[in-house]
């Protein structure tokens, strides 16, 4: 037999450390802190903005028509 087919015959056995269980409250505190760190960032930076001015009207443009021929 070849080492391939040994190794595919042999189990794995995993183990999770109880103190690393899935815990959904955990995971959706932290995704909260984060998300409110970002708007308070966004908060801030809108807060700090310039205020521009608007920009001039556009100068009036001439447009030339061109009338069809034979009428």
């Amino acid at each position: 037999m070849n080492e391939r087919m040994i190794m595919n015959r042999q189990q794995i056995e995993l183990s999770f450390d109880a103190s690393c269980r899935f815990q959904p409250a955990i995971r959706r505190c932290r995704r909260q802190s984060r998300a409110q760190w970002w708007f308070n960032r966004m908060r801030a930076v809108v807060d700090r903005a310039l205020d521009w001015q608007p920009a001039p009207p556009p100068r009036p443009e001439q447009i030339y028509l061109t009338l069809a021929r034979g009428r």
